[in-house]
């Protein structure tokens, strides 16, 4: 069934963890280019200040305190945007949260906390999302899951989990809708490291201080991924060719992602000093209306993902992406790997 979406000037888009990161980066985005914009967040200061601030740039925008882990509160939202503007066009879910620890050490409070946020607050969106546009004549939904929602990393095992949650029930949905011929757009954007407040808001179980691993990319260019989406239907689309790399790896050489994950990815979560902060926003609301975060390495733009959305540049893309594999494993760590490969062997 071919789909047709509005223009973004058109737009009524419903963004939830709009307050810092991804969702706000998106927000600004969307309200300068013509979209009236819903904002959710359980912190309500912050909502207010990035709604005043659509408003003195000639944008529209409302706000709403939700905690997506609550149904009742999804449906607060929704109704607001109907209440507000008519209705909805497009319902992103962006709200996220992780925890940083291996995963005998983490309790089961903290661990039911991050499935309600990451895979409940997106499930129940997702269903009142759909519910409302099947009666709209349509619209796209947009789920932020991750590369992790293809690759589990240690240390951050359970927000792997919830992220091929995410990709499982978005899936589903999608083949569902197109089954009843819904004129829904269901799009999973799955983003590689990015440069916002995320390690800063994750609980951290270890006594260093969390930080991403590299490759490392903007929070614009999931933005423009998820703008892109909302008016041009996609499944899925890779924020970062670091991403479309580790998740095409871990598809036709798993064994080699594991090597990667055991012997680079838990080092390249922790930085060189002491734990700044334990318990994070995974509970409570943090310091939000920040879009970047504190990540102190090189941050990059990614030429695969404007090639997704811009075809023009794919030659350049492709050219980027078998650059960044090379410096994702590195010359001595491809060594290393050739020798334990061939120890396995013996």
């Amino acid at each position: 069934m071919a789909l047709s979406l509005k223009p973004l000037h058109d737009q009524v888009i419903v963004i939830t963890g709009a307050s810092s990161g991804i969702g706000l980066s998106t927000a600004l985005k969307a309200a300068k280019k013509g979209a009236k914009v819903v904002l959710a967040s359980r912190n309500g200061d912050a909502l207010a200040k990035i709604e005043q601030q659509i408003k003195n740039e000639g944008g529209q925008a409302i706000y709403v305190v939700a905690d997506v882990g609550r149904q009742e509160d999804i449906h607060k939202i929704a109704d607001a945007a109907i209440g507000r503007f008519g209705g909805f066009d497009t319902w992103v879910n962006d709200a996220g949260v992780s925890i940083y620890g291996r995963l005998e050490e983490v309790s089961d409070e903290d661990n039911r906390r991050l499935f309600d946020t990451n895979f409940w607050g997106l499930v129940y969106g997702s269903l009142a999302a759909a519910q409302h546009l099947k009666s709209r004549n349509g619209g796209a939904i947009i789920n932020l899951g991750s590369v992790l929602s293809d690759v589990a990393i240690p240390i951050q095992g359970m927000y792997s989990a919830s992220k091929h949650a995410v990709k499982g029930f978005t899936d589903a949905l999608r083949m569902e809708l197109e089954d009843d011929n819904a004129p829904i757009s269901v799009t999973l954007i799955k983003p590689a490291a990015i440069n916002t407040p995320y390690t800063e808001h994750a609980r951290n179980y270890m006594d260093e201080e969390p930080t991403l691993p590299p490759p490392v990319y903007q929070p614009e260019e999931v933005a423009d991924a998820i703008l892109y989406a909302a008016t041009h239907p996609q499944r899925d689309l890779f924020i970062g060719s670091g991403g479309k790399i580790m998740s095409s790896m871990n598809k036709y050489a798993p064994g080699v992602m594991d090597w990667v994950g055991e012997n680079m990815m838990i080092k390249q979560q922790k930085k060189n000093e002491p734990a700044h902060h334990h318990e994070g926003s995974l509970h409570h609301p943090g310091q939000d209306g920040e879009i970047y975060g504190n990540y102190d390495g090189h941050v990059q733009k990614s030429v695969y993902t404007r090639a997704k959305i811009n075809p023009v540049i794919t030659g350049v893309a492709i050219a980027t992406a078998s650059a960044a594999a090379l410096a994702l494993l590195g010359k001595n760590s491809l060594k290393k790997l050739d020798r334990d490969l061939v120890n396995k062997k013996k």
